[in-house]
């Protein structure tokens, strides 16, 4: 089966334990639209070639962390869209939950959600157990405080940023999880795995500042110049379009060089240059080679 196939057919089948039963049928129309179709499904992708990397000797519990960490991030959309928090209408160019659905369904469709993403790793058979207690725990700590995502999104509230903790705890951690989560399934010891992902995590974040300050809403699928009219820190402001490609350039191969030894090592660092290439966008180059800029 192709990966993308592999991932999409893993988070299909773990929104449908969601629907099952005699559930609210509005709710569960919202788990799909949160979760269907996906964007770029990049976290889930890392975690199952990492853990092809390392041998994938556990399929079925693979596409599970990978379901997972993909509901984790879909709920953190759902919630992020808000208006309490970014106030967005439209998410990968359709309506944002909150306004297909209402927003107290938006907020029942993130914490769904997040509970069924444990669920499912909770659901691993005896073989598998001591290694998916791990993965929700790897899990648990990107996702609550005060490493993980819900961290990431309280630091807007602070007065003073910690700017390294915010996008650790913004982005970087599901990249983190991603990668460590991937390892541990295949059986591996996910704490090499964590430079990897928080330097991929950190790539993704300059990459956004960038589509951010460049791309309007109908090439993102989502509003534009989110992070000035927020008043958010970001790569841009900070360093300009040529510094921010430049640094998010030296993350990349900083993040080749720190893959741990294992036996697909060459085709995870092909993986790691092909996303590379698609996570800048056309703009920001052509912007970045403005002379004078």
């Amino acid at each position: 089966m192709h990966l993308n196939d592999r991932i999409e057919a893993a988070i299909a089948s773990a929104v449908r334990i969601g629907q099952s039963g005699p559930a609210p049928s509005r709710l569960a129309a919202a788990l799909h639209h949160a979760t269907a179709p996906g964007g770029a499904r990049i976290r889930p992708t890392i975690l199952t070639s990492v853990a092809l990397a390392c041998g994938d000797d556990r399929p079925a519990l693979t596409d599970a962390a990978a379901a997972a960490l993909e509901l984790i991030h879909c709920a953190s959309l759902v919630h992020d869209d808000l208006p309490m928090f970014d106030d967005a209408d439209i998410r990968r160019g359709r309506p944002s939950t909150h306004r297909a659905f209402s927003e107290p369904l938006a907020v029942l469709a993130g914490d769904s959600l997040i509970v069924l993403a444990f669920d499912i790793l909770a659901c691993a058979p005896a073989p598998d157990a001591a290694r998916a207690l791990g993965l929700i725990r790897i899990l648990g700590r990107r996702t609550g405080m005060p490493y993980g995502i819900c961290a990431g999104q309280g630091w807007e509230s602070e007065d003073r940023i910690d700017l390294s903790a915010y996008h650790q705890a913004k982005t970087g951690a599901l990249f983190i999880a991603a990668t460590q989560m991937g390892a541990l399934a295949a059986g591996q010891d996910p704490e090499p795995w964590e430079e990897l992902g928080a330097r991929i995590g950190e790539a993704f974040q300059v990459a956004d500042d960038l589509r951010d300050a460049l791309c309007d809403a109908a090439t993102l699928g989502k509003p534009a110049h989110q992070d000035d009219l927020h008043g958010r820190p970001n790569a841009v402001t900070r360093l300009g379009v040529r510094g921010a490609l430049g640094r998010l350039d030296d993350i990349l191969a900083g993040a080749i060089s720190s893959i741990p030894k294992c036996p697909g090592e060459a085709q995870l660092a092909q993986m790691v240059r092909a996303y590379a290439d698609r996570i800048v966008p056309a703009a920001a180059r052509q912007a970045g080679m403005i002379p004078g800029e």
